[in-house]
């Protein structure tokens, strides 16, 4: 069957980012950020906790709806301020994490590329970050929303990865069937299990004895050829 639909993954696969030490700049501020609310609880365990359960199955509920559920009954307080707090910056403070970060090479080919021969695009980011953060990333990856249909974030989706459902639901926002799509992405347990859905997938980085599939640039060339 014909592909119809691209998904691709960020961090590791847009973005040129090493996430390891990533997570720990981020728990870092969002830990300063959230401080003045919450120094008499450890933060960053209760988000921690929180996003571990919103990884779970939750019914067709938000990711966004069940993390701060789950985060107002572990922290035995109402959410509002925190929320508010944590919002504002994923707005204002995030961003300025960007600087160490940039584009993997062939990103913007491989969209742009995906787009031109017709494919309906989106990026299927793993869900557990507000729209902002997401928003951010892509423009340390020099990318900008518009070059998508459709945005995964923890608002819009009610799935995360690595379950099935989380590529079934993304590709139902593209219209698409699940046979008629493919996941590029470079984590072997994260975004390979879209295979289990039909999906076919494309992997930027070996692992595990496994071979990488090819790079982005490699990939965008399979799409021109597609296109001409």
């Amino acid at each position: 069957m014909k592909i119809s639909a691209v998904l691709f993954d960020l961090d590791g696969t847009l973005l040129d980012m090493d996430l390891d030490s990533f997570l720990v700049r981020y728990f870092a501020a969002l830990e300063s950020a959230l401080a003045p609310l919450a120094s008499d609880i450890d933060v960053i365990s209760a988000v921690q906790r929180s996003t571990m359960t919103m990884m779970g199955e939750h019914a067709g509920r938000s990711n966004s709806d069940v993390f701060w559920e789950d985060f107002e009954a572990r922290t035995s307080r109402s959410h509002g301020d925190l929320k508010e707090a944590a919002d504002r910056f994923y707005r204002d403070g995030f961003p300025l994490l960007g600087d160490s970060y940039g584009p993997m090479p062939g990103a913007r080919e491989a969209v742009e590329q995906a787009r031109s021969a017709g494919m309906r695009v989106a990026l299927a980011t793993n869900p557990i970050f507000p729209r902002a953060a997401v928003d951010a990333r892509l423009a340390w990856a020099g990318l900008e929303p518009a070059l998508f249909d459709h945005v995964t974030s923890y608002e819009s989706a009610t799935t995360c990865k690595p379950m099935p459902a989380y590529f079934a639901e993304t590709a139902a926002a593209l219209g698409a069937a699940c046979e008629e799509c493919l996941m590029v992405g470079d984590d072997h347990d994260l975004d390979l299990p879209a295979a289990q859905t039909g999906m076919r997938v494309w992997c930027v980085k070996a692992s595990d004895g496994r071979p990488a599939d090819g790079s982005l640039l490699d990939l965008a060339a399979e799409f021109r050829a597609m296109g001409s």
